[in-house]
């Protein structure tokens, strides 16, 4: 079990669970996510299985303690073989609590104190979608559709916006499964939808439910009481050839890249949202051990991604990739690597990176200089010597003259 985010009194606006696959098959083929214009987006729970394959997405202006009780619960049923259904009925049982429950295996149901829409696709590819406010909606277990919740926070500068918004993205999200995308894809875009029509543009953040991937803490705030990274913004700017990335705000100094001269690709944060989630051909799933430092994991996985579309799954072009841009500055506060500590499954397309963080707090290794340490040590020790030499001269230089003086 993850758990992405600590309980509090604020909660997520918009919760929405896609699944385009209920077989299980399509590795993209079933997401969720959430966002909110409110402030201490880390602080809203959002719960993944790994093992099960289902998420828990929280909400309401319920009592904080109440919400945990509910989710507790929720997780328990679930656990236990319960469906969709079973687990999001447990927030009627809490007063202002809202759970959005979904998995491939089990559907998506929403429970509890909520204004969304619910959306079914047929097979002859009919589209239905029907409104529900509070209580409980269900997308049976087998059924290809989705579900979305939408409110605007109170401040929010387009309060007023998100029962339109959220029938008119309901309506998006029908055509897309009818169409074919993939539910990582169609979550992205309503996070795009929804971040730009509704204002509730904050993360948050969004899950692959069938291959266990995350966006993580891409979005979600860094300190208490401040709002996530807008999603409606460029997040990030990359180097197409080689992996080199930079994050805004440093990114509007750049507009190509430092290492080969590269034009630079502009990614919004509703893309790099889909990006971290989907599974394609050429994706890679890189995880990161040894250090937290800020930006380290994302800007490794795009210099693992672009070193396996160069050079394939070798454990020694990936480590040259990595200490190449320990090398440029591009990763700091970790050591060099050696390919024993990259862990490749070509099968599952994953690539783990082990590091050693720096001591002291220091941001990059010491150069690795031509020149054995034995050699730095002995012409260390010469210096020393010279030195000394030197310093006696002047300490005995009287007496030394007194002394020629007399020969």
């Amino acid at each position: 079990m993850i758990l992405f985010g600590l309980i509090a009194t604020i909660s997520a606006t918009m919760n929405v669970i896609v699944i385009t696959d209920p077989t299980g098959q399509d590795p993209n083929g079933a997401a969720g996510g959430s966002m909110s214009f409110a402030k201490n987006m880390f602080q809203s729970t959002f719960l993944m299985s790994k093992e099960n394959q289902f998420v828990v997405l929280s909400g309401g202006e319920g009592d904080a303690s109440n919400r945990l009780k509910a989710i507790v619960s929720s997780i328990s049923k679930l656990e236990n073989g319960a469906d969709a259904a079973v687990g999001a009925a447990t927030a009627s049982s809490y007063s202002g609590i809202r759970l959005m429950v979904g998995g491939p295996s089990i559907g998506a149901a929403v429970g509890g104190s909520f204004d969304a829409y619910l959306i079914t696709v047929d097979s002859d590819n009919t589209i239905k979608i029907t409104p529900y406010s509070s209580g409980l909606a269900v997308l049976p277990p087998g059924e290809k559709g989705a579900i979305i919740h939408l409110r605007n926070t109170h401040g929010n500068p387009q309060y007023g916006t998100a029962t339109a918004v959220r029938r008119q993205t309901a309506l998006n999200i029908g055509r897309m499964i009818r169409d074919g995308y993939p539910a990582t894809a169609i979550v992205g875009q309503v996070f795009k939808e929804v971040s730009n029509d509704a204002g509730e543009k904050y993360g948050g953040g969004a899950v692959n439910l069938v291959s266990g991937i995350s966006t993580g803490d891409m979005f979600t705030p860094d300190q208490i009481n401040t709002t996530g990274y807008p999603m409606d913004e460029p997040y990030v700017k990359v180097c197409p050839n080689d992996g080199w990335s930079i994050g805004y705000p440093a990114a509007e100094n750049y507009e190509t890249c430092p290492i080969d001269g590269t034009p630079l690709k502009e990614i919004y944060a509703y893309d790099a949202l889909t990006d971290a989630i989907t599974v394609t051909q050429n994706s890679v799933s890189v995880s990161v051990y040894g250090s937290d430092a800020p930006g380290l994991s994302q800007t490794t996985n795009e210099v693992v991604q672009a070193s396996v579309a160069k050079y394939g799954y070798d454990a020694n072009a990936i480590s040259g990739s990595i200490n190449k841009g320990i090398k440029n500055g591009l990763l700091v506060g970790v050591n060099y690597v050696e390919p024993n500590d990259i862990n490749v499954k070509q099968g599952s397309k994953a690539v783990g990176v082990y590091y050693t963080q720096l001591p002291n707090g220091r941001t990059a290794p010491p150069w690795n200089l031509p020149i054995n340490s034995f050699v730095l040590d002995l012409l260390g020790s010469i210096q020393t010597a010279i030195g000394i030499i030197l310093i006696l001269l002047v300490i005995f230089r009287s007496r030394l003259l007194q002394s020629f003086q007399k020969r």
